[in-house]
């Protein structure tokens, strides 16, 4: 059956808006080029486009010629505005952007773990609304949150953890009681799953898998272009896994004999104990980096062999259920380590498993995680204000 011309406008329309979102301004012509539509349809599609608030015109072509065709048509990037948020253990950081991406505003918090939930929920909303203010003051459209922990697939709660901080599960309720916004919640790793694949190690991946090394250990998982996330949120919770080189087995609400006992921060400062290599201060994640990086630049080669063959076990087991093809090491370790340790890891692999499995080093490290959130925000907000019904069309 034919579409309708209702819904054919609606497919065009978003055809086109995709393009100016990916492409950048473009002329009519160059619309008329790219979706194949004919010059009236383009015509149509451009005037109804504008006349939504959508698209505007943003310059000329350096064509001598004058003419609707010579004009640059553009989205009209303030027409929302977005936040995203990477919430840690140790605090909180918000980027707001606008529809196009364009950072407005940054602002980070430290939370001390001795801080009340109320004080420490009451710190982050604030922080969201003074970068918000700072970056124009337009209300915000959408908010999406990465943090640790699992998401129920139903609800898109922050499920409880037992080592989640009780300001994490508060937070995003608190969101969406103070802002005009709608609010998201997903995985971290998730979310630097996307952006690696984006705009990072996996751009040419539909199927990969990503580990996580940051504080802990984690990963997630994208078939086919889309997001696993598990009947009950937990696929990729990797840290539980039971591997040798532990003394006893993980429990379901503590990870410390499994995965994670191996290749957390607090293991990965341990072990450059081990090789005696200087490691002070809290066991988190930059540590974990600066050890790593360290290591790579000095040519530690024995402490990063082993540190290769425990993620190795982790990735081995996930080739075996998975059979990927490619494994992605993200987070601010797995940067850190580059491809020394990327390659380091894939020959570990190689000698206990029989499936080819690609290793690479994450290109974004921690940094993945807002920008996984931007996108996050931005296509909820596109989904909204590009949807059929926010395009009235024109009357006779």
């Amino acid at each position: 059956m034919p579409a309708s011309p209702r819904t054919a406008r609606a497919i065009n329309d978003r055809l086109a808006l995709s393009l100016l979102q990916s492409e950048g301004p473009l002329t009519a012509g160059q619309l008329k080029q790219l979706t194949g539509l004919s010059r009236p349809t383009v015509a149509d599609l451009v005037a109804r486009l504008q006349s939504s608030g959508l698209i505007t015109v943003v310059g000329e072509t350096g064509e001598t010629r004058r003419g609707p065709n010579a004009r640059l048509y553009g989205i009209v990037a303030d027409r929302a505005h977005l936040a995203a948020l990477d919430v840690r253990t140790q605090g909180v950081t918000v980027v707001v952007t606008d529809l196009l991406g364009a950072r407005l505003a940054e602002a980070s918090l430290p939370v001390d773990p001795d801080t009340r939930t109320a004080s420490a929920v009451a710190g982050a909303v604030g922080l969201v609304e003074r970068t918000a203010e700072q970056a124009g003051g337009r209300p915000l459209h959408s908010v999406a949150v990465g943090a640790p922990g699992l998401i129920d697939p139903v609800t898109g709660e922050l499920r409880d953890v037992s080592d989640l901080p009780e300001w994490h599960r508060s937070l995003v309720g608190a969101l969406q009681d103070r802002l005009p916004a709608r609010v998201l919640v997903e995985n971290e790793t998730n979310l630097a799953a996307l952006a690696e694949r984006q705009y990072g190690a996996a751009r040419d991946r539909g199927t990969f898998v990503l580990l996580w090394l940051g504080h802990g250990i984690g990963a997630a998982v994208v078939l086919e272009g889309a997001l696993r996330r598990g009947a009950s949120g937990g696929a990729g919770e990797i840290g539980f896994l039971p591997v040798p080189g532990t003394t006893g087995l993980p429990w379901s609400t503590g990870r410390d004999q499994g995965f994670h006992h191996l290749v957390s921060a607090p293991a990965i400062r341990d072990l450059a104990v081990e090789h005696g290599l200087a490691a002070t201060g809290e066991p988190d994640a930059p540590m974990a980096a600066a050890l790593v990086r360290a290591a790579v630049a000095a040519g530690e080669h024995r402490f990063l062999d082993e540190l290769a063959h425990r993620l190795a076990l982790g990735v081995a087991a996930v080739a075996a259920v998975l059979d990927p093809g490619c494994v992605v090491l993200g987070g601010e370790t797995g940067l850190a380590g580059g491809p020394v340790l990327a390659d380091r890891v894939g020959r570990h692999l190689g000698a206990i498993s029989p499936l080819r499995t690609e290793v690479r080093a994450g290109e974004l490290g921690g940094g993945a995680v807002l920008r996984g959130a931007l996108l996050m925000a931005r296509e909820a907000a596109q989904d909204e204000l590009f949807a059929p019904a926010a395009m009235p069309t024109p009357t006779a």
